[in-house]
């Protein structure tokens, strides 16, 4: 596959958009663990358009206190990213074309290829590294993208965040993943897996969550 200037490393994990299928908490990628949370954040358009505007400027990450530094967007058309059917089957590339966009300190927006470094600290415990973007998606009622590591992770796999707006109005922010053991000490201590994905999630799900919105 041609790319850009943007480094060549691909992701270090095989079920590459396992995250988009429907049985991933039955049958989860060999060897990892798989978690899913959802949160209704309200309703209505003007809900969903915030929501996702939030997920796309990196604000789960950012607001869930992880730092996102060398945001790297793949370079021009050479790199959109993969798509998936309803079962989480690889079918096309994705043709999301939309302008690259920046946040107001100039960190690119979400898209399609794009390799980011996280950094932090959940209840103790590393969470982070250098993860790539495999898809980035914008449809009239479902916004949000699929983020896969790619080095420098204490486990290796996937995440998926994602906005809906439904047809009975409500709108609402799934975060799903898998993770196996990378480091030796969750190999030998796999609950602690659960323990740093479980925080994870609840960080993420409060940072697009309007109920824990900072004041203004």
């Amino acid at each position: 596959m041609r790319r850009g200037t943007f480094r060549d490393e691909t992701v270090d994990y095989a079920a590459v958009g396992a995250t988009q299928a429907p049985d991933l908490m039955q049958y989860p990628p060999e060897r990892s663990r798989p978690a899913q949370e959802s949160w209704r954040l309200g309703s209505g358009e003007d809900r969903f358009r915030t929501a996702s505007e939030a997920v796309l400027s990196w604000r789960a990450q950012r607001d869930g206190g992880l730092s996102v530094t060398d945001v790297r967007p793949a370079a021009g058309p050479m790199y959109s990213g993969v798509s998936f059917d309803a079962e989480g089957n690889a079918i096309a590339p994705s043709k999301l074309e939309a302008d690259q966009r920046f946040d107001a300190d100039g960190t690119p927006w979400v898209s399609s290829g794009a390799t980011v470094h996280l950094r932090g600290r959940v209840k103790g415990l590393k969470a982070g590294g250098e993860l790539r973007v495999i898809l980035a998606i914008e449809e009239p009622r479902r916004v949000g993208f699929l983020l896969g590591t790619v080095s420098d992770t204490v486990v290796s796999g996937e995440e998926s965040f994602m906005v809906e707006w439904y047809e009975n109005d409500e709108v609402w922010f799934t975060v799903r993943a898998f993770d196996a053991p990378r480091s030796f000490f969750y190999k030998v201590m796999p609950w602690l897996i659960t323990r740093r994905r479980k925080a994870l999630f609840q960080r993420y799900l409060r940072a697009i969550s309007p109920l824990y919105a900072t004041p203004a």
